[in-house]
């Protein structure tokens, strides 16, 4: 059974590990320094950072979320955008992303957030199955800077 909690320092190779599978998914990389500055805000305490909150079985994390409250110029709350959602390939299916996602609705919750989104690419059909059952898709095309 998945179980669900806040990221601790003893998490540090649990977390490097999966946040590595999560950006190679996306062929990204990021500094030696991101890791270690970016585990360092998903441990404080300032309200604008990151927040962490990992699945484990049998005691092994198996799977993360970042998330994090941001203003919002429709809204007097803060809403809540879930950046990152990784969990093993060896355990995907068996609930530990519906842990999470779940995880970060009841912090919304608890935080008085009345909304809380994400974004994904369109080709990530496995993760999509998922969040079709528990989001709603939006009709937003999402623009960067080049």
């Amino acid at each position: 059974m998945t179980h669900t909690r806040p990221l601790r320092k003893s998490d540090w190779e649990a977390w490097t590990r999966l946040w590595t599978g999560y950006l190679d998914y996306y062929e990204a990389s990021v500094s030696e320094d991101v890791y270690h500055t970016t585990f360092q805000r998903l441990l404080g305490d300032d309200p604008q950072d990151f927040n962490c909150i990992v699945a484990e079985v049998n005691g092994q994390v198996i799977g993360l979320t970042h998330y994090l409250f941001h203003r919002h110029a429709w809204k007097v709350e803060n809403v809540c955008y879930l950046q990152d959602l990784y969990v093993d390939p060896n355990v995907r299916g068996t609930g530990a992303g519906r842990a999470l996602i779940e995880a970060v609705y009841a912090a919304a919750d608890h935080a008085g957030a009345p909304s809380v989104y994400w974004l994904t690419q369109d080709f990530n059909s496995h993760a999509r199955h998922l969040y079709d059952r528990v989001g709603t898709l939006t009709p937003f095309i999402k623009y960067s800077r080049p």
